[in-house]
């Protein structure tokens, strides 16, 4: 499969383990990377950080075991460098959800700032910075508040 249809199949595999509520599949993805989010001041580093922070952000449904979401992921982006071992990626989100107290909605949008590596052969993470721009009614999907996120 060609090198950047491989970097899209990753990020399109974060939107949907996610989504899925499997927090577990989407720490994996950042065995040997990192998470930064700037709104929050934060940096996760690898599994078991990144793993902390989602179980401690995302509300998961007992119904579903999901957070009742769909994160959209449009507008991809990928550049390669020339030795093709490394690349990047720029995307825009979009988080709709619907419970059954909030009629389905965007909840929240903005940017994704990727890198990756290529390690035997297989790309991975290397990190993603995720960028807050528009923020609406969050308070069904996060555990905190993040009405000061944008």
């Amino acid at each position: 499969m060609e090198d950047t249809r491989c970097i899209e199949n990753l990020i399109y595999r974060y939107a949907e383990r996610i989504d899925n509520g499997d927090l577990e599949a989407v720490a994996e993805l950042f065995r040997d990377a990192e998470i930064i989010s700037p709104a929050h001041n934060v940096r996760r580093s690898g599994y078991h950080e990144v793993l902390n922070m989602y179980q401690q952000s995302c509300r998961l449904y007992e119904t579903t075991g999901t957070p009742q979401t769909k994160h959209l992921t449009s507008n991809v982006i990928i550049e390669l460098d020339q030795c093709g071992s490394e690349a990047s990626a720029r995307s825009y989100y979009t988080v709709i959800q619907a419970t059954e107290q909030l009629p389905l909605q965007p909840i929240i949008s903005g940017r994704y700032r990727d890198r990756f590596q290529k390690v035997d052969g297989q790309w991975r993470f290397a990190s993603r910075e995720m960028i807050v721009d528009l923020v609406g009614d969050c308070s069904a999907h996060l555990l905190y508040d993040a009405s000061g996120l944008s």
